[in-house]
C-alpha cells in the first residue's frame, strides 16, 4: 500500500519503446554549477589526531575484512572525490519536473528498497545515479519511474552478490514497464554516465561516522532515517554527501536528547565542526516534524527497522 501511494505521485506511461522513453528530449546540457557545501582541508581528512580522539577501530584490529591500517587513507580518498563529483543545480534547467516530482520519486524507491530488502547503499547510490542523469538530461514526467527503476537494477548489479533481477522490478511496478525497456534504458544511463558508479555516496560516510558517534542500534536508525528524509529533498543535494551523513548524526543524537551532541572525535573523523553541520542538521530536523505529522516511506521503512531490534 505505501508503494502504491506514492505510486500516485508519479505520471507514468506504458508502452514507449525504450529510445524513445528518455530520449524524446535527450541531450546534453550546460550545467549551472551552484555554490555547494564542500569539504576544507579539515574535512577531507588533514586534521592530526589529538590523544583525547577515540580510537573507534581499535575493536576491529585483528578483524583482516575491516582493513584498520588503509581506512583513515580511504576516508581521505573518500572525501577528495566527493569533492571532484558534486551534482550541479540541474532543477532550474528541467521543464517539465520539478521538485516535488522527484520527491516523489525517491520515496517510491525507498519503498522498494524496504519490500525488496536490498542493502541501504543500492538506495544511496542509485538516488545518485537519478540525479546524475537528470543533470545531463532532460526528461519527461511520465519517463521518471522508469528512469528510477533502471537506476536501481544498476546500483543493484554494482553492490550486490545476487542482487533482484530486472522481472522483480517489473512486478514491482504494476507491470508498467517491460523487463527489455527497463534493461534498454539502463544501457542509456550507463553511457551517459561514461560508465562510471565507483563514487563516495552518503551511506559511506554514515557507515564510519555512526561508528565514530559509538551509536547503539535506534540512534542508527535514527541516523539511517534522517538521511533518507535528505536524500528525497532536492535542496539537499548542495551539500556534499559527507555533510549530509554528518549532519545526519547530528540531527539525530539532538532527535534523542544525547549528550554532548558533538564531540573531538567526531569533529576528527567527519571532518566537521559543530556549527558546520547545524544549518543541513537544522533542515532534516524540520523535515523530521514534518513526517511525524504526515507519515512517507521512509518513516514507516524506520519504524520498521527500530521493530527488529
Amino acid at each position: 500500500m505505501m508503494i502504491k501511494e506514492a505510486e500516485k505521485k508519479i505520471t507514468v506511461s506504458k508502452a514507449l519503446a525504450p529510445r524513445k522513453v528518455i530520449t524524446a528530449k535527450r541531450g546534453r546540457r550546460k550545467v549551472i554549477r551552484a555554490k555547494r557545501h564542500e569539504p576544507k582541508a579539515s574535512a577531507i581528512g588533514l586534521l592530526k589526531k589529538k590523544k583525547y580522539i577515540s580510537e573507534i577501530d581499535k575493536d576491529d584490529v585483528n578483524n583482516i575484512l575491516a582493513g584498520v591500517e588503509y581506512v583513515e587513507e580511504l576516508y581521505k580518498f573518500y572525501k577528495l572525490e566527493e569533492i571532484s563529483s558534486p551534482i550541479g543545480d540541474y532543477m532550474d534547467q528541467q521543464t517539465e519536473i520539478d521538485e516535488h516530482r522527484r520527491l516523489a520519486l525517491v520515496e517510491w524507491l525507498i519503498g522498494v528498497q524496504y519490500t525488496l530488502k536490498v542493502p541501504s547503499e543500492v538506495l544511496f547510490l542509485a538516488v545518485h545515479i537519478v540525479d546524475r542523469y537528470l543533470e545531463l538530461n532532460l526528461v519527461l514526467p511520465k519517463d521518471l519511474l522508469l528512469l528510477g527503476l533502471s537506476a536501481m537494477v544498476i546500483a543493484g548489479k554494482y553492490e550486490e552478490d545476487y542482487p533482484p533481477a530486472a522481472e522483480e522490478y517489473v512486478t514491482i511496478a504494476s507491470g508498467r514497464y517491460s523487463r527489455e525497456q527497463i534493461l534498454g534504458i539502463e544501457k542509456l544511463i550507463l553511457e551517459d554516465l561514461g560508465w562510471s558508479l565507483t563514487v563516495p555516496t552518503t551511506y559511506h560516510f554514515l557507515v564510519r561516522f555512526i561508528k565514530a558517534a559509538g551509536a547503539d542500534k535506534e540512534m542508527e536508525n535514527l541516523v539511517f532515517f534522517m538521511a533518507e528524509l535528505g536524500l528525497m529533498q532536492y535542496e539537499i543535494t548542495r551539500y556534499c554527501p559527507s555533510m549530509l551523513a554528518a549532519s545526519a548524526v547530528y540531527a539525530a543524537k539532538l532527535n534523542l536528547e544525547m549528550t554532548p551532541v558533538w564531540n573531538e572525535t567526531l569533529e576528527f573523523h567527519t571532518g566537521y565542526s559543530e556549527p558546520e553541520v547545524t544549518e543541513c542538521a537544522q533542515k532534516l530536523l524540520s523535515f523530521h516534524s514534518e513526517e511525524v505529522d504526515q507519515p512517507r516511506i521512509a518513516y514507516w521503512n524506520y519504524v520498521s527497522r527500530a521493530r527488529t531490534f
